[in-house]
C-alpha cells in the first residue's frame, strides 16, 4: 500500500485556463483568416466595418491575433513571463475587436469579448510564482 502524500506543484487552474483558450483561439483564427483570404461567403457582411470591403485585412489582423495567442499560449506553459504580457495585450486586442464588429456578429463578438476577458482574469488572479 502506497502511502505517498500529495504534492501541491503550486500551478494555477486560472492559469492552465488561459493557456488552453490562447492556443484554442489561436488556431481557430489561422482558420478565420484562411477564409477571409479566399473571399469566403460564409463570413458575416463586415464591409461597413474597420477595414471596409477589404477581407485580405482581416485576414491580416486574424492572422496577428493568432500569433499572438499562439506565442503566448506556449510562453505560458513552458513557465515564461512573455507569455503573461502578451496575453495581457491579446486579451486587450480581442475585446476592442469584438467591440468592431458587435453589430455585424453579435454572438461571436459577445463570446470573444467574454474569452477576452476570461484569459485577462485567469492571468492577473494566478500568482506570479505559477509560472
Amino acid at each position: 500500500m502506497s502511502t505517498e502524500a500529495y504534492e501541491d506543484t503550486g500551478g494555477s487552474g486560472w492559469l492552465g485556463f488561459a493557456g488552453v483558450v490562447l492556443l484554442a483561439v489561436g488556431f481557430f483564427r489561422i482558420i478565420s483568416a484562411i477564409a477571409y483570404f479566399a473571399n469566403s461567403s460564409k463570413i458575416a457582411n463586415v464591409s461597413n466595418g474597420l477595414f471596409s470591403s477589404h477581407l485580405w485585412g482581416w485576414g491580416v489582423w486574424d492572422l496577428l491575433i493568432a500569433v499572438l495567442a499562439i506565442l503566448a499560449g506556449f510562453s505560458i506553459f513552458s513557465g515564461g513571463g512573455f507569455g503573461r504580457v502578451v496575453g495581457y495585450i491579446w486579451g486587450v486586442l480581442v475585446i476592442v475587436q469584438s467591440f468592431a464588429i458587435i453589430s455585424y456578429a453579435p454572438w461571436y463578438a459577445g463570446l470573444s469579448i467574454l474569452l477576452g476577458a476570461l484569459v485577462i482574469y485567469g492571468l492577473a488572479s494566478s500568482p506570479r510564482e505559477a509560472t
